[in-house]
């Protein structure tokens, strides 16, 4: 082991984990957060079940939901170990129609539930060494849960990050959480300009609205640089939010409402037009408008030097792609809308089987779950292959430095940490992520049924979520379901990862979607077996 101690692994663990968790941008979707927390899912249970007394999601998929939360809530020490476990697991182990006394009653339950969630999960930690949970576990329920407040990732970035520069311990950690997850909402003031305002005078009339001197001499009075504002109107609005990121959201959100109206003016009259910044009181720093996108990356197109390839065709790729587009930077509701859309028409056939478990075109959720599962394996390995930077080379480093492609630098690693071998990451920011990462692939070589199992479960349920979301945007015709932003942050890289097995695959081999997701499903049950095929080589074809 390295001179840290124990603890001190312990320690930089959690906090590299929540750093990669809180941090948007950079960070490669294998080391993303890939649920919502518990007391979020149980909420969530709850809205799908009022969802489907209006027929806008089947009976079938809130069941498939409840018995997923179920498996879920098991090991999650935050729900109790006594009465309220017993309360939830009699509740979840039957239908919740809305309304029903089992529905008000598990809302109630709920409430319980999370006023000492955090602290339960402080004592967890605080027990003795063999006996306290997983590093990766409490990472990301801690993570998990304070996203699910509604605090903004940058914000919490932040926050993390101050804890890491003083090297704060796991119960420091748990402790800060604890400050965040009790401090109520608060009132923000947010400034918006818009550097196009049709129709002036209806914007006047606005008891927000503010003029462009009135902007200025805000900005001044709050020590703001003034340069290039050219700004004639704006507002000044009042939000309650969790932090000054969170109130700038919620204000993002009213302005592009505002700009989704005035698309719909008569003839070729401009739209409005938002300014490049918000700016929030108290904050000492503009906040772009323009939010960062969501990593939903499929980088074979740019590597393959595919990006400016036309015939004057489309494929059923390039549809895909185009109807996915607003994923990235666009408003929630058509990306998500559109991203399902992608999906759907790319991992379902008409000649799919009609079950009801997999009721609609969940089917669909679950071989892009596959086809994600299968490429994290490689995704991490080879990032570890890059890092490996011992002080002194090693077997490890010399073997790498004659491997000729990603995936035979995969192969290496996982060979190494097969056989007990140490990897060694560059020293840096990130030598603690790698590190963590180091522990995942290591429990993933040595049992790799189990790990892939479970990471297909997590996928399956981030895609199934959105699918259910989907609907709830589409057939209910609402955009504010309680898990609507996490679908989205969670489901966002998973399927640009996906995406970009699918565009390799094709450009590669010619093959479709769907025979890539059948192999997927193979290579899951084979792995590890008596075919000798590997954790590096599930999306491969066998020779």
């Amino acid at each position: 082991m390295n001179p840290l101690s124990a603890s001190n692994a312990y320690d930089s663990h959690v906090r590299a984990r929540m750093i990669d968790f809180f941090t948007l941008g950079g960070i490669s979707w294998p080391r993303r957060l890939w649920d919502i927390g518990s007391l979020l899912g149980l909420e969530e249970l709850l809205e799908a079940s009022s969802w489907a007394r209006h027929r806008v999601l089947s009976q079938a998929a809130v069941d498939w939901q409840r018995h997923q939360l179920m498996k879920i809530i098991g090991p999650d020490v935050g729900l109790g170990s006594r009465d309220l476990r017993a309360e939830l697991t009699s509740l979840l182990s039957k239908p919740l129609p809305d309304p029903s006394p089992a529905h008000r009653r598990l809302r109630e339950v709920i409430e319980h539930a999370r006023g000492g969630y955090l602290k339960r999960w402080m004592a967890a930690a605080d027990l003795p060494q063999d006996q306290r949970p997983k590093p990766e576990r409490l990472a990301r329920v801690v993570a998990a849960h304070l996203l699910d407040l509604g605090y903004d990732p940058s914000h919490l970035a932040k926050w993390i990050g101050r804890l890491n520069r003083n090297q704060a311990s796991a119960r420091d950690v748990l402790e800060g959480a604890l400050t965040l997850d009790s401090t109520d909402p608060r009132e923000f003031t947010v400034l918006a300009t818009l550097d196009v305002a049709p129709r002036q005078e209806e914007a006047q009339r606005h008891q927000a609205w503010v003029s462009g001197r009135e902007i200025v001499s805000w900005l001044r009075q709050r020590n703001h640089s003034v340069i290039g504002i050219r700004a004639n109107d704006g507002f000044l609005l009042k939000v309650t939010a969790r932090d000054p990121f969170h109130a700038a959201g919620q204000v993002r959100e009213l302005v592009e409402r505002m700009v989704a109206r005035s698309s719909f003016m008569s003839g070729n009259q401009i739209g409005i037009r938002p300014g490049s910044h918000l700016w929030v009181d108290g904050h000492p720093d503009p906040i772009p408008f323009v939010t960062p996108a969501r990593s939903a990356d499929v980088l074979s197109l740019v590597n393959g030097g595919h990006l400016y390839e036309f015939d004057g065709r489309s494929t059923l790729f390039d549809d895909a792609l185009e109807l996915a587009a607003p994923v990235n930077r666009g408003s929630v509701a058509p990306a998500v809308a559109g991203a399902w859309a992608a999906v759907e028409s790319l991992l379902s056939h008409p000649d799919d089987p009609a079950e009801t478990e997999r009721s609609g075109k969940a089917v669909a959720a679950d071989r892009l779950a596959g086809i994600v599962a299968c490429s994290w394996p490689r995704a991490e390995l080879t990032k570890l292959a890059h890092r490996h930077r011992p002080a002194v080379p090693d077997a490890l480093a010399t073997v790498l430095e004659s491997c000729t492609s990603n995936q035979h630098r995969a192969a290496a690693v996982a060979a190494a940490l097969a056989a007990g071998e140490m990897v060694e990451p560059i020293d840096g920011f990130w030598r603690n992520a790698d590190m963590a990462a180091v522990h995942r692939m290591r429990s993933l070589v040595s049992n790799p049924r189990n790990e892939l199992g479970a990471a297909v479960t997590a996928f399956r349920i981030a895609m199934r979520r959105l699918y259910r979301t989907r609907n709830i945007v589409l057939h209910g015709g609402s955009t504010q379901g309680v898990a609507l932003n996490a679908a989205l942050r969670i489901a966002a890289p998973l399927i640009g990862a996906g995406f970009d097995r699918m565009t390799h695959a094709m450009l590669n081999e010619g093959l479709t979607p769907l025979d890539l997701a059948a192999r997927a499903e193979v290579s899951l049950a084979l792995v590890g077996g008596e075919t000798g095929l590997t954790v590096v080589d599930l999306l491969e074809p066998r020779r």
